[in-house]
């Protein structure tokens, strides 16, 4: 076998460089949504009607009270958000192995709340493997969902070596 040949130039393009803190957070707080909406479903608000039994004196400014139909809207809106919701994240738990969905389903779908070091032990697999599946599974999720967040620098920069 020959040397191998080391490549001395190497430019790496850093123009959109991702906040994996914010991403993961913003992936988090969507598998969150998703598992209360799947544990308890949707709570319709109701109107509240209580009886008064003062006077009171309307002004004449013609507005009415748009409670109910604000409320009707809402319900609506918020169940059919949280449908849709629901269905892109199974559609976005297809793209990944099969690894990277139990460990997602563990840590954050099931209802248990059971801790990582328990998962990777029913899984049979390490503490880092575990962390790793669960990044990667994180960027793939974040990117499907688009809900990727980036950096707010406009550096671009240029490594040559």
């Amino acid at each position: 076998m020959g040397k191998r040949r080391k490549n001395n130039l190497q430019i790496t393009f850093n123009i959109l460089p991702i906040d994996e803190k914010a991403t993961r957070l913003a992936v988090e707080e969507y598998l969150e949504i998703v598992r209360q909406y799947r544990q308890i479903g949707f709570v319709r608000r109701e109107a509240a009607i209580t009886q008064s039994y003062t006077y009171r004196e309307h002004q004449s400014t013609n507005a009415m009270s748009k409670q109910t139909e604000e409320i009707a809207t809402y319900n609506v809106d918020k169940e059919a958000e949280l449908q849709a919701k629901d269905k892109l994240l199974e559609l976005a738990m297809s793209k990944l192995s099969s690894m990277q969905r139990e460990v997602i389903q563990r840590s954050y779908l099931d209802n248990e709340g059971e801790f990582d070091y328990i998962s990777c032990g029913e899984m049979g697999i390490s503490d880092s493997t575990f962390r790793r599946l669960k990044g990667e599974a994180v960027g793939i999720l974040a990117a499907a969902l688009k809900l990727t967040i980036f950096n707010k620098t406009d550096e671009i920069s240029f490594e040559v070596g």
